[in-house]
């Protein structure tokens, strides 16, 4: 089956109040336990590389597993290009084969923003390739995006943005954050049993822009979930991720409800994979073959991506409509 844009995949989301999965894709168990989670619950899927990505792998290594995946999956499959820095990154993944790519021009001021966006949009729309861009920047640290002080989107931009860019889809910042630990335990509360609570998406922002972008696809970066799980298997054998917090998975489930057809999802499988080794290597220190170890963490990333889908996404049974 071969690599489709996110176009379709949007309009069907919106239209049914799901969302598509954007999972970051590092190496061949990541790459197999997202095919097999969206095989088993017979989802569309957008498999998404980063520079950092690229820069481990290869980009050729990248492109090789994506391509492997096509010869065995019936279900639609996305290639998109996470946090493009610049025109030329942009530029190398539409050349590449990349169907989606998005141009991240949120450091820079509005106007910067909008040449530069609407930069590669001229030439990925030349070349079939749809184009995601950003206001407002998401705080956090992942790859080469390390941002200490965020700032929400401001309605009163988005339509300007979109008319002058020709973006096909808008991720903004109303809450979420990049890594493992998205909220300071001074931003949150806590609950009777301790563990941390943390402030509510500014859902207040996210209606109002999809009031002013109707039937606009948005995205939501940094909306791993920490799944307390892993978490707890990973401090139990040794790890250190005190105070590890993630956005509330029902927050997340009324965001795909709305305006939001694509969630990015990286943190959640990064802490599935290190739990299921982790604990294997404890169980099991005369073990030596990566394979061994690596079984478990590659069905522990099918379980989560499979777990998101239904239950986060709500887009099980949807590869049918795409």
């Amino acid at each position: 089956m071969p690599l489709v844009d996110t176009k379709e995949m949007f309009k069907r989301a919106y239209e049914g109040g799901y969302a598509i999965g954007a999972f970051n894709v590092n190496n061949m168990e990541i790459v197999q336990g997202i095919i097999a989670a969206a095989e088993e619950t017979q989802s569309p899927v957008i498999l998404q590389a980063s520079a950092g990505a690229r820069k481990y792998a290869g980009a050729e290594y990248l492109f090789g597993l994506v391509e492997s995946a096509l010869k065995v999956s019936t279900v639609p499959i996305a290639l998109h290009l996470d946090h493009g820095a610049d025109f030329e990154t942009c530029k190398s993944c539409i050349d590449g084969g990349f169907t989606s790519v998005m141009i991240d021009g949120s450091a820079h001021s509005f106007e910067a923003n909008i040449a530069i966006t609407k930069e590669v949009v001229e030439y990925a729309h030349a070349h079939g390739v749809v184009v995601e861009g950003e206001l407002g920047q998401l705080e956090g640290i992942e790859d080469d995006v390390n941002v200490t002080t965020g700032s929400y989107t401001d309605p009163d931009d988005v339509e300007e943005f979109v008319s002058r860019t020709g973006v096909d889809s808008l991720a903004i910042a109303i809450g979420t954050s990049h890594g493992a630990f998205k909220f300071r335990p001074e931003q949150c509360t806590r609950n009777e049993q301790g563990v941390l609570v943390p402030p509510e998406l500014r859902f207040d922002i996210l209606e109002e822009i999809s009031q002013r972008l109707p039937g606009f696809p948005i995205v939501l970066h940094g909306a791993s979930s920490v799944v307390p799980k892993y978490v707890e298997i990973i401090n139990h054998y040794g790890g250190n991720l005190k105070d590890a917090i993630g956005i509330p998975e029902d927050q997340l489930r009324k965001a795909a409800r709305s305006a939001v057809c694509k969630i990015n999802i990286d943190s959640d499988m990064r802490l599935a994979l290190t739990a299921g080794i982790r604990e294997h290597m404890a169980k099991y220190p005369e073990h030596f073959d990566p394979r061994q170890y690596l079984k478990p963490a590659r069905q522990n990333i099918q379980d989560i991506v499979a777990h998101k889908i239904r239950n986060v996404l709500g887009s099980d049974g949807k590869a049918i409509d795409v």
